[in-house]
């Protein structure tokens, strides 16, 4: 059954007390959420926040209780929350809703997950996306009338984010695992405490190349790496893989083969220098904002991308690069006069060895997390669509 939002309880729209006011802000008294609280992905339950209200505020604010609703509705759209125990504040780029007994809680919840695209849809600017709250009130959503099916359908899909989570958790495991062997074996990358050789980039590279500036194209030639195909901790991700046509001439100054090093030269300061290694059989094509490196034989590739995915080797990146915040960059030149060391190709190879065995074991994960995504997707399909 189709209904409005604004049949299924009442919609706020948050606000901010004065900060002139400071007695407003001069306990923790009612946490104040604003959209950084609420991650990007998945319904988070909100139990904390990272600013408060005074209780001298209460009558200045928009004040909601447990199992209230917050979606973003301006900038970054359809994010979702919702309110644990206690009381909470929000913003005014957050819409709440408390739901009325037509509806379980969760279930919206799900139900409004499931719909972000089509929230997304609806925000009319073009600039600052923003659904306002008569948009918010009047989108529709299709409801399982019986609250008992309601709690079922609730009940399996939380099964399988608790599945979905416990996976991720093991794939970040791992990867940590990855990282502290690394340094275990080699040392930590400042203080080099057992003596590596240490060499600019610059000094063991063979080739260091731009990407192509030239747009994806519809029905291209060639698959085409961009900055969001590199993951923020060494991965090469390509579920949203693009393509582009290039000559002959051109291709070879901007072709990407296994076992060279991508670095990602221009982003926002947070994700700016992410490295990766190309471990690909087929030729794929990199984009203006990557930097290819090709090494000589004195270091394996999957040690200088590690290296550089370091966090002391982030906060160095982070220091030199220049430009903007959300526009960060750093040069061919300025990677290579970074230093790194030059463990002996024994140690090399032995870690190359440990990081593919567990590459495996993260495959396997990898597989039954994607299963259950899918399972997942699936059902909410079923349920909502």
């Amino acid at each position: 059954m189709e209904v409005m939002m604004k049949e299924l309880g009442e919609i706020i729209t948050g606000n901010t007390p004065s900060k002139k006011t400071e007695a407003f802000w001069s306990s923790e008294d009612i946490c104040f959420i604003k959209p950084d609280i609420i991650a990007d992905d998945g319904i988070n339950e909100i139990v904390d926040s990272n600013e408060y209200i005074s209780e001298n505020a209460r009558k200045k604010a928009r004040v909601v209780g447990k199992n209230s609703i917050f979606i973003t509705c301006i900038g970054s759209i359809g994010k979702i929350g919702i309110a644990s125990d206690g009381e909470y504040a929000f913003n005014q780029q957050i819409n709440a809703i408390i739901p009325n007994d037509r509806v379980q809680p969760k279930y919206l919840a799900y139900n409004l997950l499931f719909n972000k695209p089509r929230l997304v849809a609806v925000a009319n600017a073009p600039v600052v996306p923003i659904i306002n709250k008569s948009q918010f009130g009047e989108f529709t959503v299709n409801i399982e009338t019986d609250i008992d099916r309601q709690c079922e359908i609730v009940d399996v899909l939380d099964k399988l984010t608790q599945i979905i989570q416990q996976r991720n958790k093991e794939i970040s495991a791992l990867d940590d695992l990855i990282k502290a062997r690394f340094v275990e074996m080699f040392g930590d990358p400042i203080l080099n405490p057992k003596g590596w050789e240490m060499v600019a980039v610059g000094d063991i590279v063979t080739d260091v190349r731009y990407g192509t500036s030239k747009p994806a194209v519809e029905g291209g030639k060639y698959p085409y790496l961009r900055m969001n195909n590199l993951t923020s901790d060494g991965h090469l991700d390509l579920k949203d893989l693009k393509y582009i046509d290039i000559s002959d001439d051109e291709i070879e100054k901007c072709v990407v083969r296994k076992g060279d090093v991508l670095f990602n030269r221009t982003n926002s300061i947070e994700l700016v220098g992410k490295t990766a290694v190309f471990d690909l059989p087929e030729d794929m094509v990199i984009a203006g904002y990557i930097i290819r490196v090709r090494l000589n034989e004195k270091l394996l590739p999957e040690i200088l991308s590690q290296y550089m995915n370091l966090e002391a080797i982030k906060s160095i990146l982070r220091g030199m690069a220049k430009g903007a915040v959300n526009q960060a960059n750093i040069n061919a030149q300025e990677l290579q006069s970074i230093k790194v060391y030059i463990p002996s190709m024994e140690l090399q190879n032995q870690f190359v060895e440990m990081k593919e065995q567990v590459d495996k074991s993260k495959v396997k994960v990898q597989k039954a997390l994607d299963e259950t995504q899918k399972l997942f997707d699936s059902l909410m399909q079923q349920y909502f669509g």
